[in-house]
Protein backbone atom coordinates (compact mmCIF):
# COMPACT_ATOMS: atom_id res chain seq x y z
CA UNK A 1 0.00 0.00 0.00
CA UNK A 2 1.55 3.36 -1.04
CA UNK A 3 1.09 6.30 0.85
CA UNK A 4 -1.67 8.46 -0.64
CA UNK A 5 -3.57 4.70 -0.61
CA UNK A 6 -3.01 4.56 3.43
CA UNK A 7 -4.10 8.42 3.86
CA UNK A 8 -7.33 7.72 1.99
CA UNK A 9 -7.87 4.82 4.07
CA UNK A 10 -7.45 6.36 7.10
CA UNK A 11 -9.84 9.26 5.99
CA UNK A 12 -12.34 6.75 5.38
CA UNK A 13 -12.06 5.84 8.94
CA UNK A 14 -12.22 8.92 10.65
CA UNK A 15 -8.41 9.50 11.16
CA UNK A 16 -6.57 12.38 10.16
CA UNK A 17 -4.34 11.69 7.90
CA UNK A 18 -1.00 13.35 9.74
CA UNK A 19 2.65 12.25 8.80
CA UNK A 20 3.23 9.94 12.19
CA UNK A 21 -0.34 7.83 11.64
CA UNK A 22 0.74 7.58 7.99
CA UNK A 23 4.13 6.49 8.66
CA UNK A 24 2.99 3.84 11.63
CA UNK A 25 0.00 2.16 9.68
CA UNK A 26 2.74 1.69 6.61
CA UNK A 27 4.93 -0.21 9.19
CA UNK A 28 2.21 -2.14 10.14
CA UNK A 29 1.47 -2.72 5.93
CA UNK A 30 5.19 -3.78 5.26
CA UNK A 31 5.97 -5.24 8.14
CA UNK A 32 3.80 -7.99 9.11
CA UNK A 33 5.31 -9.32 11.82
CA UNK A 34 2.76 -8.13 14.85
CA UNK A 35 5.52 -5.72 15.85
CA UNK A 36 5.42 -4.04 19.56
CA UNK A 37 5.39 -0.44 19.85
CA UNK A 38 8.95 -0.93 20.44
CA UNK A 39 9.81 -2.17 17.63
CA UNK A 40 7.61 0.78 15.58
CA UNK A 41 9.53 3.15 17.39
CA UNK A 42 12.80 1.95 16.56
CA UNK A 43 12.50 1.63 12.95
CA UNK A 44 10.88 4.94 12.78
CA UNK A 45 12.73 7.22 15.62
CA UNK A 46 15.31 8.24 12.80
CA UNK A 47 13.17 9.39 10.36
CA UNK A 48 10.76 10.93 12.12
CA UNK A 49 12.78 12.82 14.96
CA UNK A 50 9.85 14.20 16.99
CA UNK A 51 7.95 11.08 17.43
CA UNK A 52 8.24 9.15 20.69
CA UNK A 53 6.70 5.92 21.97
CA UNK A 54 3.88 7.92 23.59
CA UNK A 55 2.92 9.00 19.62
CA UNK A 56 3.16 5.55 18.16
CA UNK A 57 1.04 4.23 21.25
CA UNK A 58 -1.63 6.64 21.09
CA UNK A 59 -0.94 6.19 17.47
CA UNK A 60 -2.16 2.04 17.38
CA UNK A 61 -4.74 3.06 20.02
CA UNK A 62 -6.66 5.49 17.86
CA UNK A 63 -5.91 2.50 14.56
CA UNK A 64 -8.31 -0.02 17.12
CA UNK A 65 -10.62 2.28 18.41
CA UNK A 66 -11.13 2.47 14.58
CA UNK A 67 -11.34 -1.21 13.13
CA UNK A 68 -7.82 -0.97 11.21
CA UNK A 69 -6.03 -2.67 13.43
CA UNK A 70 -6.15 -5.80 16.18
CA UNK A 71 -4.24 -6.20 19.05
CA UNK A 72 -2.29 -9.83 20.22
CA UNK A 73 -1.56 -10.53 23.18
CA UNK A 74 0.31 -14.22 23.02
CA UNK A 75 0.53 -13.92 26.81
CA UNK A 76 4.53 -12.64 26.78
CA UNK A 77 2.31 -9.52 28.59
CA UNK A 78 3.38 -7.84 25.73
CA UNK A 79 1.00 -6.65 23.05
CA UNK A 80 1.47 -6.82 19.42
CA UNK A 81 -0.36 -4.68 16.59
CA UNK A 82 -1.83 -6.79 13.73
CA UNK A 83 -2.90 -5.45 10.27
CA UNK A 84 -4.78 -8.26 9.26
CA UNK A 85 -8.85 -7.94 10.22
CA UNK A 86 -9.64 -10.97 8.82
CA UNK A 87 -9.67 -14.37 11.07
CA UNK A 88 -6.54 -16.12 11.59
CA UNK A 89 -4.25 -17.52 13.52
CA UNK A 90 -0.49 -17.07 14.75
CA UNK A 91 2.47 -18.64 15.02
CA UNK A 92 5.61 -17.12 17.34
CA UNK A 93 9.12 -17.50 16.18
CA UNK A 94 10.70 -18.54 19.92
CA UNK A 95 13.91 -17.69 18.20
CA UNK A 96 13.98 -14.10 16.26
CA UNK A 97 10.33 -13.30 18.08
CA UNK A 98 8.67 -12.69 14.71
CA UNK A 99 4.74 -13.37 14.41
CA UNK A 100 3.39 -14.77 11.30
CA UNK A 101 -0.09 -15.27 10.05
CA UNK A 102 -1.85 -18.66 9.25
CA UNK A 103 -5.15 -19.39 7.65
CA UNK A 104 -8.11 -20.30 9.99
CA UNK A 105 -9.45 -22.57 8.11
CA UNK A 106 -6.60 -24.87 8.78
CA UNK A 107 -8.33 -25.41 12.38
CA UNK A 108 -11.94 -26.78 12.92
CA UNK A 109 -13.67 -24.88 15.85
CA UNK A 110 -16.63 -26.39 15.04
CA UNK A 111 -16.23 -29.78 15.06
CA UNK A 112 -14.14 -28.80 18.86
CA UNK A 113 -15.52 -30.14 22.55
CA UNK A 114 -17.50 -26.89 22.86
CA UNK A 115 -20.84 -28.16 22.39
CA UNK A 116 -23.43 -25.64 24.22
CA UNK A 117 -20.61 -23.11 23.91
CA UNK A 118 -20.94 -19.47 22.38
CA UNK A 119 -17.77 -18.47 21.09
CA UNK A 120 -17.26 -14.79 20.50
CA UNK A 121 -13.54 -14.68 20.11
CA UNK A 122 -11.19 -17.31 18.95
CA UNK A 123 -7.29 -16.81 19.46
CA UNK A 124 -4.89 -19.24 18.40
CA UNK A 125 -0.77 -18.80 18.43
CA UNK A 126 2.05 -21.66 17.71
CA UNK A 127 5.70 -21.20 19.18
CA UNK A 128 8.16 -22.98 17.33
CA UNK A 129 10.76 -21.94 15.09
CA UNK A 130 10.16 -19.81 11.16
CA UNK A 131 12.38 -21.35 8.12
CA UNK A 132 14.81 -18.55 8.58
CA UNK A 133 15.74 -19.29 11.74
CA UNK A 134 16.03 -23.20 11.48
CA UNK A 135 18.39 -22.78 8.70
CA UNK A 136 20.80 -20.65 10.66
Amino acid sequence: MNLIEIKKKLIKHGINPSISRIKIYESLDKNRIHPTVDKIYNELHGELITLSKTTVYNTLKTFVNHNLVKVVNLGEGELRYDIMQDDHFHFRCKTCDDVYDFNAKEIDIESSNLTGFKIEEVNIYINGQCPKCIKK
